[in-house]
């Protein structure tokens, strides 16, 4: 049911059963697909790609022009996954010339105030909780979580089911499987628990941990500590994403333990 006291505009399309209530502004190309709720006083703008059974809450705002000076106009999107909930008051900005896309997964949930930035990437099944704030061109892999008024530094990357505590400034990269807490931001263990929730066996939980004793707990620097985990530690698909992860980041990761 779509209320006649919200606009619809040209070029849009609508999948089947789609629920749009009172006082909502849709611009023109848009797609929305079927089994989509969208709430009161929602605003949609041109590029928005929205999958199916979402649920928008009012106040949110999707596919807004980015806050980025260098910004002109060009064509871009806002793409978001297949049964992802956006809560009150989150706004997502669309890409700008650098990837040309925002992106959300599916399954996704951005509680009330969240930000999310121009060109930036969220994969599938990630919680970011109350009023996190995510710059421009940030990755954040599948199953992570952002504790609440937590701040991401544009560019920066969060490896997939990582856990960042509540009010943290993320300035640097956090590392897959972990958790990151302290001021500033630092190795606090891995996220056994969300692991265990998720499938992952005991015998691969103590192998990641045994990864990130080479990686934080002994006193070698990161290139040398990925040189002695390839030699000592078996080949798997959880130690091959950290190494990789750590080789690729450009940014740097956060700093190892501190008791």
């Amino acid at each position: 049911m779509i209320s006649n006291l919200s606009h619809i505009g040209k070029n849009t399309v609508i999948g089947e059963g789609v629920h749009i209530d009172p006082f909502t502004m849709i611009h023109e190309n848009v797609e929305i697909g079927e089994g989509t709720w969208i709430g009161s006083n929602v605003t949609i703008f041109p590029g928005a790609r929205i999958g199916k059974n979402c649920k928008i809450f009012p106040g949110a705002v999707i596919a807004a022009i980015p806050q980025d000076l260098k910004f002109q106009g060009e064509d871009s999107t806002v793409e978001i996954g297949d049964n992802t909930t956006i809560r009150e008051c989150v706004t997502i900005s669309r890409g700008t010339l650098d990837k040309r896309n925002t992106k959300i997964g599916n399954n996704c949930l951005l509680m009330a105030y969240v930000h999310i930035a121009h060109d930036c990437f969220v994969g599938d099944s990630v919680i970011i909780a109350n009023s996190v704030q995510v710059a421009g061109h940030v990755n954040i892999d599948d199953w992570a979580i952002i504790g609440g008024s937590s701040a991401i530094h544009q560019f920066v990357k969060v490896g997939m089911h990582a856990m960042i505590s509540g009010g943290s400034l993320v300035r640097k990269d956090v590392p897959p499987f972990t958790k990151a807490a302290r001021e500033p931001l630092s190795y606090a263990g891995v996220n056994s628990l969300g692991l265990r929730r998720r499938g992952f066996s005991s015998e691969a939980i103590s192998h990641i941990q045994e990864v990130y004793r080479y990686l934080f707990l002994n006193s070698m620097n990161n290139s040398r500590a990925l040189e002695e985990i390839e030699i000592n530690l078996p080949a798997t698909k959880e130690r091959d994403e950290i190494v990789n992860f750590i080789r690729s980041s450009e940014r740097g990761v956060m700093k190892g333990y501190i008791s």
